[in-house]
């Protein structure tokens, strides 16, 4: 009998004291360039149906969210529009060794809004600045901003930018500058591709040619401050070849 009743106490001790459960796994904070929203947005769903958390995506320009990691605010993944903020995170120590990696590329154009029938030629500085007279330019700013250092560097590669420069509006980031376009602001603006694209209220009114200015890049890295494990499955998802294919799809140039 009191074997019995020992063995019953054992029984329901073990049913009231279940294992512990593991805990769940916390969404990945991403800092990414303003000219990411629509694919990264479309890559986070993507990886959000694999049943992971969905990572926050915070968008903004390099610029600012470089500065914001180099202030010590906490994030798992920095995506840049350029090379250059990403040696400035990494110079300090603060890119995880082996995960930086360039997967994407871009191309600059000049778009105007839609009542403006403009074709411009961008082989030359003639064209350009003809057609924005006395008119305005948006773009980046180009002190700080990927954007608007790709698009100073081809100004002054055509020679335009001496005569340009006191048209510029210069606004926080890409998507700023094409706000202003959209918003009949600005007769013109400089932004990637992907960003007219990504627009029903403007127009490609040309192309500067590839060699006009820096190799317009993407870089990754995992930060070394972040602690989530979800972080590094979610970087090489995106610089997967399924990955890059949903950025593709929006215009991105996969490397």
């Amino acid at each position: 009998m009191f074997r019995m009743m020992l063995w019953l106490m054992t029984l329901i001790a073990g049913i009231a004291v279940p294992a512990a459960a593991a805990p769940a796994p916390t969404a990945p904070l991403v800092l990414a360039a303003a000219s990411l929203q629509e694919s990264l947005s479309a890559a986070a769903d993507a990886w959000a149906r694999k049943g992971h958390p969905k990572p926050v995506l915070s968008f903004a320009a390099s610029s600012a969210l470089a500065r914001q990691v180099l202030a010590g605010a906490p994030a798992d993944l920095f995506i840049s529009a350029d090379e250059e903020w990403m040696d400035a995170l990494a110079a300090k120590g603060l890119v995880a060794s082996g995960t930086r990696a360039s997967f994407l590329g871009n191309r600059l154009v000049l778009v105007a809004g839609l009542r403006n029938a403009a074709r411009v030629d961008l082989r030359s500085s003639r064209p350009i600045v003809a057609a924005v007279g006395a008119g305005r330019l948006a773009m980046a700013d180009p002190d700080s901003v990927p954007a608007g250092r790709y698009g100073r560097a081809a100004l002054t590669r055509l020679g335009a930018w001496a005569a340009l420069e006191p048209k510029v509006v210069r606004a926080e980031n890409v998507r700023a500058a094409l706000l202003l376009v959209e918003r009949d602001a600005a007769a013109f603006g400089i932004v990637y591709a992907t960003d007219a694209r990504a627009s029903a209220r403007v127009r490609v009114a040309g192309a500067f040619p590839a060699g006009s200015h820096p190799a317009i890049t993407y870089p990754i890295a995992r930060l070394t401050a972040s602690r989530n494990p979800e972080a590094e499955g979610f970087r090489r998802f995106l610089v997967s070849r399924e990955g890059k294919m949903i950025f593709a799809k929006y215009g991105f140039l996969p490397r």
